[in-house]
């Protein structure tokens, strides 16, 4: 099992390049760089290519509709090269809050532009020159929609990879089977490991029944967030707000993806309290209904025993690597957190 790591994008990269390179000798095996409405992730990702050598690169995610297929591939094969073949493409289609308020781009057909997508990259790293009619692209243009200019291009330069991996972010069943059928790996959020296979077991098996074989293993990342010693257990009340503003607030009544897993999960009625004191503006009041269990199943926060029972569960249900988010002061405190977990994770 490897272990993973999300920077910070609120903050500036800079800074937490230097820590990564500490990480990265204390045995992290992967990098994510989120993109929201920050800092972009290319200009992070490249930046630690510089200053890493042995830790994988993950955009995590590069959002679907923010960047032409084609592109998202170019970019995905520079930082392939400046990585030297370390990157993972990470894609998702993010959500309308942030996709329609601030790139003001419709959020329309996730799962097939998800497809589309990665069916021109692969066009697009195997050098192909790029042919392509879809339902929601078509490279290049007719000249009915167009100048009539166009023509069929390959891209210049000769890609490390001609498939580099690829990571869908999903949730919903019809994207998780999508990403079980077509990608290298899947990250869900909030894995809680007991009900992953009732909320997502249908939806990967139908997706593993039609993978190529070539794909390899699925690949399962999951995101708990961590903390090991004796007595942190209190400090599971710092993942309730992050918890509360996903359940409660990404997301109109009946819009929202995170309440309907806290739904299936087995917590609908806290998740209904949830919404309804987050989107009425009393945050710190939905951070307190945030039930307990729910926070201690999808983290590793808790003593050196309880942190190795639960990844041995998260293995148990099929996870390969734990991007974990170390609750943690000082760069000092991330490192040791790291090791420590290295050592219950061999």
């Amino acid at each position: 099992m490897r272990i993973g790591l999300s920077i910070n994008y609120a903050g500036g990269f800079k800074d937490v390049a230097a820590d990564v390179a500490d990480l990265e000798r204390a045995g992290l095996d992967v990098v994510f760089v989120p993109e929201a409405y920050s800092f972009d992730a290319v200009s992070a990702l490249g930046y630690l290519a510089a200053s890493t050598e042995r830790v994988e690169l993950a955009s995590g995610i590069l959002q679907l509709y923010t960047r032409t297929p084609t592109l998202t591939a170019m970019t995905a094969a520079g930082l392939d090269y400046v990585s030297d073949g370390r990157f993972i493409l990470g894609l998702g289609a993010s959500g309308p809050q942030v996709i329609e308020g601030f790139h003001g781009v419709p959020y329309d057909a996730p799962i097939g532009r998800t497809r589309e997508a990665i069916e021109i990259c692969r066009q697009v790293w195997r050098r192909e020159r790029v042919q392509y009619q879809g339902k929601y692209y078509t490279v290049p243009l007719p000249p009915e929609r167009g100048t009539g200019l166009g023509k069929p291009l390959k891209l210049i330069n000769k890609p490390v990879r001609e498939r580099i991996p690829i990571l869908i972010a999903a949730l919903g069943p019809k994207n998780v089977e999508l990403a079980a059928e077509i990608a290298e790996g899947w990250q869900p959020i909030f894995y809680l490991p007991e009900k992953a296979g009732d909320v997502w077991g249908e939806a990967l098996a139908a997706g593993r029944a039609k993978r190529d074989p070539a794909l390899g293993d699925l690949e399962v990342y999951a995101g708990p967030s961590l903390a090991i010693g004796e007595n942190v257990e209190p400090l599971r009340e710092f993942v309730k707000p992050h918890l509360a503003l996903y359940i409660g607030g990404m997301g109109a009544k009946g819009k929202n993806f995170y309440h309907a897993l806290a739904t299936k999960y087995g917590y609908g009625p806290q998740a209904d309290r949830i919404q309804e004191l987050y989107l009425s503006g009393d945050k710190e009041g939905a951070a307190k209904v945030v039930p307990d269990e729910l926070v201690r199943d999808i983290n590793l926060i808790g003593s050196p025993g309880f942190v190795k029972e639960r990844v041995a569960a998260f293995r148990e249900a099929g996870v390969t690597t734990l991007t974990v988010a170390p609750i943690a002061g000082s760069l000092a405190e991330r490192v040791k957190l790291i090791e420590e977990l290295r050592g219950l994770v061999d």
